[in-house]
């Protein structure tokens, strides 16, 4: 049985429980004590709430607590919008709630003198609904019918901040992009600022909104909310959720950048691109702060976001959403709230715009400085160019002309789940190294590479890495990018895209290689700031398949592909490095 037919399955017999419950679902209570549960240091409740289609939302709220009773005094408010259920029971029977992430610090807001809200979106959780696609309009304007209706609650001093990481920052930027009246400040973190350039980066899908949907028993789980004692509504809610768009078939759907989604039958990338409500999002109603970190790839659009958005942005060293070791997040989010919910002079405003880690591995396990700069990392910095050399080289100057074939290995292994950051690939495709390095080499920035290649047919995918490998031989991957051959016609970006390559992913804009004539494929890579220290090689590594994309099997060319790649002379394939302090080569 297919994965869909299990899923179509699921859906039918949780239907049906629903059917059979006979449930009819009683009027939207309104907050109470009563139906509130005690706490320590704050008093919840949770309930649902109509927003402007009649759907109705589950809503938590968290309000502080002095003398065993809430605060009335208005109090700002923190808003965070999930599909990932913000109140569940666990496989231990235990009571999961996303007020205690850690990432967040949703808590410690509380305790601060902050009402805190989160809230299921449309079609998942204990929400009713379905959802028609992902950070669409209808979801965005749900959020805002959310912020607003807390906002005009006597206990809310009518100022509202949103947070979150990954879908919950793209949550963020796209509930900010309708400017509900009451919001004031946006804390986002890894996201993007143009899905279709995140998601299909280079026209190639990779491991971000691609994988299986969850089955509707994981949003059986949620906790129903106060009033549905019984789990009536709940088994109602998620009887809905059926009809919910299937989120791989949606971004595999749309090749292009303006095609229309045969599920919701309109332009959706462009629906979903944060950059098309620009307008919006640079409105000075809005004060913004934007997180990531290095190891995790949504950062090259965070830094972009910033670039758009003329705002302060920290990036740590880590993966995708983990609260950094280097500086404190939670602090830093509260430090932003607290200056533009809470009016208090702390001196946020006048701190740096960009803060980021700057990485030494080869001097030892968390080796590195923290780096304050009024300019974005990598902006101003002149890149210099590794060129590849011969059929194995990385040098200096462009070495003697050759022609380096290799044969597209979709064999590159699919093991994590969430490979937020790719293993090593030497083996895989064509190998480049250089001499050891005689001084420590650092970089700030995005590479870009320029592969002048020649192809058997129209299209194929590309994938460059850049490596460190130590006196030991262990590599490990700093940088990657990526390009479908058609698609590496360079345009113009509707937005500030630095002085990185775009391209456009239109559909009059493929343009199919010629079998055998060599041209030339230019794409940005992921930025870090990192030294590669003296001793240490660096390696570029190009592949035809890379281990974070789920869909191979279905993409894979029979015969494969075959690349020849220009290295040396006139026309050498090259990657093009932001070094602050440059390479050279025993």
């Amino acid at each position: 049985m297919s994965a869909q037919d299990v899923h179509r399955q699921m859906a039918l017999a949780i239907a049906a429980l629903a059917l059979s419950a006979n449930a009819v679902l009683p009027a939207i209570a309104a907050p109470s004590a009563a139906a509130a549960r005690a706490d320590p240091h704050f008093i919840r409740e949770s309930i649902y709430v109509p927003v402007r289609d009649g759907t109705r939302l589950a809503l938590n709220i968290y309000r502080p607590v002095r003398n065993g009773r809430a605060v009335e005094t208005p109090l700002p408010i923190v808003f965070a919008f999930t599909p990932y259920r913000a109140r569940y029971v666990d496989k231990d029977g235990k009571i999961v709630e996303l007020v205690d992430s850690p990432v967040f610090g949703l808590r410690a807001l509380v305790k601060s003198g902050y009402v805190v809200a989160t809230a299921d979106v449309r079609g998942k959780g204990a929400s009713f609904g379905a959802r028609r696609g992902f950070l669409d309009q209808t979801e965005a304007h749900d959020g805002y019918d959310l912020i607003e209706w807390l906002a005009k609650k006597p206990w809310s001093s009518g100022k509202v901040g949103l947070t979150g990481c990954s879908y919950l920052g793209g949550s963020a930027m796209l509930v900010a992009g309708t400017l509900p009246p009451s919001l004031r400040a946006v804390f986002a973190a890894a996201t993007d600022l143009d899905k279709y350039s995140f998601v299909r980066n280079g026209g190639i899908t990779g491991q971000f909104n691609t994988r299986p949907d969850e089955p509707l028993a994981v949003d059986l789980a949620s906790v129903p909310v106060d009033a549905d004692r019984d789990g009536t509504m709940l088994k109602a809610a998620v009887a809905e959720h059926a009809g919910n768009t299937p989120m791989a078939a949606l971004w595999y759907g749309m090749p292009y950048r303006d095609d229309a989604s045969p599920l919701t039958k309109n332009r959706f990338w462009e629906e979903v691109g944060p950059y098309t409500h620009l307008k919006a999002l640079q409105s000075p109603q809005l004060a913004w702060l934007l997180w990531s970190n290095w190891e995790d790839e949504p950062t090259e659009q965070m830094i972009l976001n910033a670039a758009n958005l003329k705002s302060r942005i920290l990036i740590g060293p880590g993966s995708h959403c983990v609260p950094p070791a280097a500086f404190d997040i939670a602090g830093e989010q509260k430090s932003f709230f607290d200056h533009y919910l809470k009016g208090i002079d702390n001196g946020f405003e006048r701190g740096p715009r960009a803060s980021w880690y700057s990485e030494t591995p080869g001097k030892g396990v968390g080796a590195g400085t923290m780096v304050q700069s009024a300019t974005l990392p990598g902006v101003g910095i002149k890149r210099s160019p590794l060129y590849l050399s011969g059929a194995e080289a990385v040098t200096l100057a462009p070495g003697k002309s050759a022609k380096v074939p290799f044969i597209v290995d979709y064999n590159v292994g699919q093991g994590e789940y969430f490979a937020f950051w790719p293993p090593s690939q030497d083996g895989k495709g064509l190998t480049f190294t250089s001499p050891a390095l005689a001084g420590d080499a650092a970089m700030t920035g995005y590479p870009i590479a320029h592969i002048v290649t020649a192809l058997d047919r129209p299209d194929a995918n590309l994938f460059a890495y850049l490596e460190d490998v130590d006196p030991a031989g262990k590599a490990y991957i700093v940088s990657f990018g990526r390009l479908a051959a058609s698609h590496r016609k360079l345009g113009r970006a509707p937005y500030d895209r630095l002085d990185l390559p775009y391209h456009s992913g239109l559909r009059a804009d493929a343009l199919p290689m010629v079998p055998g004539k060599a041209a030339e494929l230019a794409f940005s890579m992921v930025p870090r700031a990192y030294t590669f220290a003296a001793g240490h090689r660096i390696r570029v590594t190009l592949t035809g398949a890379d281990p974070r994309q789920r869909n191979l099997a279905e993409i894979k060319q029979t015969p494969p592909p075959v690349f020849t790649v220009a290295t040396g002379g006139a026309v050498a394939s090259r990657i093009d490095i932001p070094f602050t302090t440059k390479p050279t080569f025993r």
